[in-house]
């Protein structure tokens, strides 16, 4: 099980010393959650912001575009440092040229489904694809409820992967706790996304073991 706290739940005024503090914990990933006010009703920040955190930062950069036409900036995001770039299949005409776009920049590329969008919509990009994200809340804002049915939507993409062949990872994200965590990685998620059930209870070592023990 990988955990990508996201940094959208983080105190943003000392986001230098939340980036440290995920590092000391002994995490190695983080979520990092963009939106345009358009794709999604929030605005969070831009190339310019993860360009400066990732000057102080060695964590693996797992960023999550919400925002319109994101081909347009996929080469702004992967000069600022994102090591992983998930787009939206609701945001992309052409999709599997943004992941091919993704791809030559030299960053994993990434899909993200909104709940009611199902699988079968990237069937046959999966063998391309570094990893699938399930949204299991509308993205947009912080602490929302777990969709119950993103569950079957999680075993339903992980018996595609297997027949597609592909070692294609599954990460999840919204209303992700320690009550859901060992179902869902039971189902097939290999990356948990974890926001105000992560940064609001520090220290950020235990937290994190905390969240390893209920998988287990």
């Amino acid at each position: 099980m990988i955990l990508s706290p996201s940094m959208l739940s983080s105190d943003f005024a000392n986001m230098e010393a939340e980036l440290k503090a995920l590092e000391a914990a002994g995490l190695d990933w983080v979520h990092l959650d963009v939106m345009d006010g358009m794709f999604v009703p929030n605005i969070t920040f831009g190339p310019p912001i993860i360009k400066a955190m990732r000057a102080k930062s060695k964590l693996f950069f797992d960023c999550h575009l919400m925002i319109d036409d994101p081909g347009r900036y996929i080469e702004a995001f992967a000069d600022a440092g994102a090591d992983l770039i998930c787009v939206h299949a609701e945001a992309c005409t052409h999709l599997e040229r943004v992941c091919a776009q993704i791809a030559e920049t030299g960053a994993k590329p990434a899909v993200a489904l909104n709940p009611h969008t199902p699988p079968e919509a990237i069937r046959y990009l999966l063998p391309q694809l570094y990893m699938v994200l399930v949204m299991s809340v509308n993205p947009g804002f912080g602490g929302q409820k777990f969709i119950p049915f993103c569950l079957d939507k999680v075993r339903d993409l992980k018996s595609m992967i297997e027949a597609a062949g592909a070692d294609t990872l599954i990460q999840i994200d919204g209303g992700v706790t320690l009550d859901n965590a060992r179902e869902l990685t039971g189902a097939g998620v290999d990356v948990l996304v974890s926001g105000s059930a992560f940064f609001k209870y520090p220290p950020y070592g235990e937290r994190y073991k905390a969240f390893q023990d209920a998988c287990r």
